[in-house]
């Protein structure tokens, strides 16, 4: 992803606080909300949406939609979570761009593989792995909202 600002960073000591943090981050979120979310592989994507899930109500199992490209869940509000890292050129055929603007959150893993299809204005996460399982989760708003968004998980 081309990342045009300094990020905001915050710390994680293990999985359970990278599930915290994406549940801090769910009480925020509106419907309509991308999520674009990077990360090595192991960063702890899936980890993170699990939390972001727990906290729109989400019952039962998340896991990675590697191989079926989308996973929609329901909560307060749906969560789409979708894996482009198998995506070729025909994404813009699949309508999954009616997810962006749908009645729920939609989590983008990836989604530096499909930059010209997403919304001008989302939060972009990259989980960075540190030793252990230390991570660091670095947002990059686009727009005003995912900017006042991060302002405030900063609190």
């Amino acid at each position: 992803m081309n990342y045009s600002s300094d990020p905001y960073i915050f710390p994680s000591h293990s999985a359970g606080e990278t599930q915290s943090w994406a549940e801090r981050l769910a009480e925020l979120l509106l419907p309509g909300d991308v999520l674009a979310l990077e990360g090595d592989l192991g960063a702890g994507k899936t980890t993170f949406t699990q939390g972001l899930a727990r906290a729109l109500g989400v019952k039962g199992v998340v896991n990675s939609p590697t191989f079926t490209l989308i996973k929609e869940y329901q909560g307060r509000m749906p969560l789409y979570h979708m894996d482009v890292y198998r995506v070729d050129d025909e994404f813009e055929e699949l309508g999954f761009d009616e997810y962006f603007y749908g009645e729920g959150v939609t989590v983008v893993e990836w989604a530096s593989r499909i930059p010209s299809l997403l919304p001008s204005e989302l939060l972009s996460i990259y989980i960075k792995r540190l030793e252990g399982d230390s991570r660091e989760i670095h947002l990059y708003p686009k727009g005003e909202r995912f900017q006042r968004m991060c302002e405030e998980l900063k609190t």
